[in-house]
């Protein structure tokens, strides 16, 4: 694409008649005007040749920018929320999450059988379940932060099939858009197969970045529930 632009404003410059390299002050200075103008770039001839070839130029840039909008928009991607538990970085699908809220306390449950299940949290005055991914995804908990990070747990407010439920977490990245290509081959590839509620692993800032399965991920949440 490069070379074909400067192809064209090459051929464009071959154009136009450069009669200051022929007559002008830089040819056998015979132009009758040079005497009035002392320099080339004085006469409206010299500038209307140097205006047709910017525009020129400032087109084909254009045309450019335009092609290259194009190809990106072709692109398609997902967004995932990133987030952190223990050590593990996860990614989940946008559409299951309602709200990335402050940490809230969390209040135990007599008598409830489930491990999951951690109990309920204050969300705007609605006492909503409050479920351990940990648990779920069978993680290891402990995390080794560097010291001074400065690290700020949150709450993932999310759409289950029976309501809405909390999950703490020790970190939110947060969303980022994923080359559908990208997430396709972390599928295919079936790394960490045996994880649960995974649907692949992929390289990405630097992390090794575990996407959940949202559907598997949503009916174990009810299970866990009732």
């Amino acid at each position: 694409m490069i070379v074909s632009d400067t192809f064209s404003v090459t051929r464009d410059a071959q154009a136009i008649d450069d009669c200051w390299n022929r007559i002008g002050i830089h040819g056998d200075k015979s132009c009758p005007l040079l005497s009035e103008h002392i320099h080339c770039r004085n006469c409206a001839v010299y500038s209307a040749a140097a205006t047709r070839l910017l525009d020129r130029y400032a087109l084909q840039q254009e045309d450019r920018a335009q092609v290259s909008v194009a190809l990106e928009s072709e692109v398609k991607t997902r967004s995932l929320l990133m987030f952190r538990l223990g050590e593990e970085w996860l990614g989940l699908a946008t559409r299951t999450l309602v709200e990335v809220a402050p940490l809230q306390a969390i209040h135990s449950l007599p008598h409830q059988r489930s491990r999951a299940l951690l109990g309920v949290a204050n969300v705007r005055g609605a006492l909503v379940a409050c479920l351990s991914l940990v648990e779920l995804l069978d993680l290891d908990a402990t995390s080794s932060v560097a010291s001074g990070a400065r690290v700020m747990p949150r709450m993932l407010i999310i759409a289950a099939h029976g309501g809405p439920v909390v999950v703490p977490v020790d970190e939110v990245d947060g969303i980022h858009a994923i080359d559908e290509r990208i997430l396709d081959a972390a599928s295919q590839s079936g790394a960490q197969a045996g994880a649960r509620y995974t649907r692949g692993v992929l390289q990405y800032k630097g992390r090794s970045l575990r996407w959940l399965d949202e559907e598997q991920l949503l009916s174990a949440v009810t299970r866990s529930l009732t």
